[in-house]
């Protein structure tokens, strides 16, 4: 079994664990290892082939799945879970607690509130203009807020944000602003629920097992 590569500039808390094959603190291509430190803090656990590139701050109990990649300059609150094959965006933020499921892509500059919920598959864009020689400068990453949950195989377009609270269904596609505690689904999605005690009361009885 092959050990985990750690690249000098990788500073990291008590007790992690780096999977057989992991790539921790890969420089960016044309910069010398350790040029950017990558810094982790305690009860990390990074398994099989993961690649996390240098330059990021991650916070506390962080889990990352088989094959997930971190690119480089995020910031990652305590209590993240980063599910397998699962791609973070250069510059995303991510807040405490946030479940990122496996095969999901979340592009770069994202920003995920703390408590968010990102189902298998999903896709966070950023690029409007994508085939355009100024795409790059036209770029526009979603905001998740706290406590929003992104259904399987959803896609949130440039630019949108997904309230508090909100519901997006699973396979929507997320064109326009979600508003907090909303329910979208659909292609394009549309609003199903407005939210508010409804949301709420599912909170409740998901909470209690099922039992209303």
């Amino acid at each position: 079994m092959t050990a985990a590569k750690l690249y000098p500039g990788v500073l990291h808390g008590l007790n992690c664990q780096f999977g057989p094959y992991s790539i921790i603190g890969l420089p960016l291509d044309g910069e010398a290892a350790g040029h950017r430190e990558l810094k982790i803090g305690e009860h990390a656990v990074i398994r099989s082939h993961a690649v996390l590139y240098a330059g990021s701050i991650i916070g506390n109990r962080l889990h990352v799945g088989h094959g997930a990649l971190l690119r480089h300059l995020c910031r990652i609150g305590d209590d993240v879970s980063i599910g397998s094959h699962t791609e973070l965006g250069f510059g995303a933020t991510v807040g405490d607690g946030v479940r990122i499921h496996s095969g999901a892509f979340i592009c770069e500059g994202a920003f995920l509130e703390s408590g968010a919920w990102i189902g298998p598959g999903a896709v966070l864009t950023n690029s409007k203009y994508p085939s355009e020689s100024d795409s790059k400068q036209l770029l526009a990453a979603p905001v998740i807020k706290a406590g929003a949950r992104i259904g399987a195989g959803a896609v949130i377009l440039p630019g949108v944000t997904v309230g508090a609270m909100a519901l997006v269904g699973a396979g929507a596609v997320v064109t326009h602003d979600v508003l907090p505690e909303q329910v979208v689904a659909g292609n394009p999605a549309r609003l199903l629920l407005g939210g508010g005690e409804y949301v709420r009361e599912r909170v409740r009885v998901e909470r209690r097992g099922g039992r209303a």
